[in-house]
């Protein structure tokens, strides 16, 4: 997988707590998040807290923490599909092993991160997420083997034009765990474990079952005999691995116009393939797509709410917003006064700054 980290960031700051308690203020939502670090706290579906306590635990695993915090949280954009949920989980995590004198890499707070989206929240996600923010480098692609845990930094090739990152909100914010995204994963799942079985493989587990063991042409061989749902599922996994391929390729060689094609075949698959948009989504990739100066765009995540990215040439920005705002809003005026046009820049991944930068 690829991604990259923006600027629009989720900033936290901090100070330790020596009782052990943990009082966290945010200011895109209301209320605040208290307990001490004893509290043996479960997950509330769709609470902004419930990330925090995921953090807690996930460090609980392999530590004994002692010092709690104190801290306020803000994101520069709308929470929901634009790795949000990552982001501030990362932030909690850096912080709590700052205060608690642990020693971590990178690699741990993936793994930490992604214990708290997959065992304490429940949804069956891999490491793209965690590993974007926290690996990324700025101006550079960070190219993720999700299998092996194993990344490259791909820098831009000679001649690389300048560009943008759009990041259209939809106005839809909702928890994954209400969607079909895990569902989902297990269509996945199926697509492989039917694959095994026509072509006389052993069967795994069906949760053990990754089309990335299966050779492709394993399913070029059996696709015509999947049924068609699972059939499009593993066309997608296949088709994506090859534009993750392509796509490093033309990063590396500067021809963004190429990596832009392959990001909205990317989308187009996501909606088509997968079938994991909704039409909002959709309305507006196919506006970023017909749009003159964007060069590709695909969804954030899943498709499932959020946001759509796209790469864009800085000289249309005010062209390709106003498009947007011409046909959105008409289509889905019930999101006419939350939807959002943002312009940003890369940057790098996680990490800790002077606290003089947010003054």
């Amino acid at each position: 997988m690829t991604g990259l980290t923006i600027d629009a960031s989720v900033d936290m700051v901090y100070a330790p707590r020596e009782d052990g308690y943990i009082n966290i203020k945010s200011m895109d939502f209301p209320d605040k998040e208290y307990f001490h670090l004893s509290h043996d706290l479960e997950y509330i579906p769709g609470f902004w807290g419930s990330y925090i306590r995921g953090a807690v635990h996930a460090l609980q695993e392999d530590y004994v923490l002692k010092v709690g915090l104190n801290a306020i949280v803000s994101g520069k954009l709308p929470i929901g599909g634009l790795s949000s949920s990552a982001a501030v989980t990362t932030a909690y995590l850096m912080a709590l092993c700052d205060v608690n004198d642990i020693e971590f890499t990178k690699y741990d707070l993936i793994k930490y991160s992604h214990w708290v989206e997959t065992e304490f929240i429940g949804l069956k996600n891999g490491i793209l997420d965690q590993s974007a923010n926290i690996l990324s480098l700025d101006n550079q692609l960070m190219v993720m083997d999700c299998q092996e845990w194993e990344h490259e930094m791909v820098p831009k090739g000679e001649g690389f034009p300048d560009f943008e990152v759009v990041v259209v909100y939809s106005g839809i914010t909702k928890n994954l765990m209400g969607t079909d995204f895990n569902n989902l994963v297990d269509e996945v799942r199926v697509a492989g474990w039917m694959l095994q079985e026509l072509a006389g493989l052993p069967l795994s587990k069906l949760e053990d079952v990754r089309l990335r063991e299966i050779p492709k042409e394993v399913y070029e061989t059996h696709k015509e005999n999947l049924l068609p749902r699972f059939r499009k599922r593993a066309a997608h996994f296949y088709t994506e691995q090859e534009r993750v391929e392509k796509g490093a390729e033309a990063w590396a060689k500067g021809d963004l116009e190429a990596f832009g094609q392959l990001m909205f075949e990317s989308g187009h698959s996501s909606f088509y393939q997968q079938e994991s948009g909704i039409p909002e989504m959709e309305t507006i990739y196919n506006i970023l797509k017909d749009t003159e100066g964007v060069y590709g765009a695909r969804p954030s995540g899943a498709g499932y709410r959020g946001a759509l990215i796209g790469l864009v040439n800085p000289d249309f920005k005010e062209h390709i917003k106003a498009q947007i705002d011409a046909i959105y809003p008409s289509k889905h005026p019930e999101y006419k006064d939350v939807y959002e046009v943002n312009f940003c820049q890369t940057d790098d991944g996680a990490r800790f700054v002077d606290p003089k930068e947010f003054e």
